[in-house]
């Protein structure tokens, strides 16, 4: 399933749309690899950005608080060619693109939607927008006293 919000947010001079790729259930460490890398092979893919539930290093509450945390899917995964400490079994994918018109827009999309049928071994919708913010707004500047 794909929807499509106002993908015109545009940061100096570029347009910088973001696929929102939600999965029907969380990822672990071997799925979420795999599709890292088959999306690493897309050349406009500008940031990819994983959220999901938090597996902490130490139990933060509970009788077990302050001993180590050892969940199977918290470990290093492969990306390209550097390893990378995964904390999260994931569920979304933000994808920021750099795109220059909605042609580029569209074949991205369905390139992903391709890479993820193969890729995600469970159900997924993939939503066209932004989710981010790309520049700093009024509430993100702290005074200082």
């Amino acid at each position: 399933m794909t929807s499509t919000q106002s993908p015109e947010s545009k940061y100096t001079g570029k347009m910088l749309p973001e696929i929102r790729i939600t999965t029907e259930r969380l990822l672990g460490a071997e799925s979420t690899e795999k599709v890292l890398n088959a999306l690493s092979a897309l050349g406009n893919i500008r940031q990819i950005t994983l959220k999901g539930e938090n597996l902490p290093a130490k139990i933060n509450s509970g009788p077990n608080k302050g001993i180590d945390n050892n969940h199977p899917e918290r470990r290093k995964i492969k990306f390209g060619d550097q390893e990378i400490l995964l904390t999260k079994l994931v569920g979304d994918f933000f994808l920021e693109l750099e795109v220059e018109n909605e042609d580029m827009l569209n074949a991205s999309v369905e390139d992903i939607g391709r890479i993820c049928k193969t890729a995600i071994p469970v159900g997924f919708t993939i939503d066209v927008g932004r989710y981010s913010k790309y520049r700093p707004t009024l509430s993100d500047y702290k005074l200082r006293c």
